[in-house]
């Protein structure tokens, strides 16, 4: 089975790093979209326009499945992703909601949603969190976080300044949704800060996710990873040996 991983830039491998550790794919190709990262900051249109963009790419390698690991692009694409791919979409709003129940954070506790302005604007975790019974939901955007992450920019000064002007005047969280798939590479930090909260993320879910629909089993070898991007795919490769621990 051979899997395709779409975001607007880097931030997907922290659900690559999920997929590889259980093995359920021979082969996973990935795809960033580095030309105009971050889809964040786009309107709704171009949003869904770079991804059915995206979509034609991955038509390219007969993949079983896409899954879109930007958060934005799940926001807002995904339905015009399922209904003109041929094969499953599956987007990573639902598996991080399903991060969050695992967890064990109660429906009464305090739970921050963190993402890009296109994210949050489109109200896709409040509506589902709410759903679910989750009553205290904070949601805000965080665009600056993912910049800094595009520019390996995981800890340190810059990113407490960062934190200190969008958190400074919160506290008392119970579970931070980091609802972008960049912020895990600066889960470090975000721990740190949030240090009585537990971080959440769809990459934790996904497998999960993926093995519910009953439709794959681990495989016996490795799985091999290919990475492209719309542009400078060097620097997709140095983060990919970074966060994957590649050879």
């Amino acid at each position: 089975m051979k899997a395709a991983v779409f975001d607007s830039g880097i931030g997907g491998l922290s659900v690559v790093k999920s997929l590889l550790a259980r093995r359920l794919f021979d082969e996973i190709i990935y795809y960033g979209d580095l030309a105009r990262v971050p889809y964040g900051s786009k309107d709704p249109n171009t949003i869904i326009r770079y991804s059915l963009e995206a979509l034609e790419f991955v038509n390219n390698f007969d993949a079983d499945i896409l899954i879109v690991a930007c958060n934005t692009a799940s926001s807002y694409a995904l339905e015009e992703l399922k209904k003109t791919a041929r094969f499953p979409v599956l987007g990573v709003i639902e598996p991080g909601v399903l991060a969050l129940k695992n967890s064990g954070v109660d429906k009464n506790d305090r739970v921050l949603v963190i993402g890009t302005k296109a994210t949050i604007n489109s109200d896709s975790y409040q509506r589902l969190l709410f759903s679910e019974g989750y009553k205290n939901v904070t949601a805000i955007a965080t665009p600056l976080l993912v910049p800094l992450v595009e520019e390996k920019i995981f800890e340190g000064a810059i990113v407490d300044e960062v934190f200190k002007y969008y958190f400074g005047k919160l506290d008392g969280f119970d579970a931070v949704i980091m609802g972008c798939t960049h912020y895990p590479m600066i889960s470090g930090s975000l721990a740190n800060w949030f240090n009585n909260a537990k971080l959440v993320h769809s990459g934790d879910a996904i497998v999960e996710w993926i093995e519910k629909q009953g439709v794959l089993a681990p495989i016996k070898g490795e799985t091999k990873l290919r990475l492209f991007a719309s542009e400078n795919v060097n620097h997709l490769k140095e983060v990919a040996s970074q966060w994957l621990n590649l050879p």
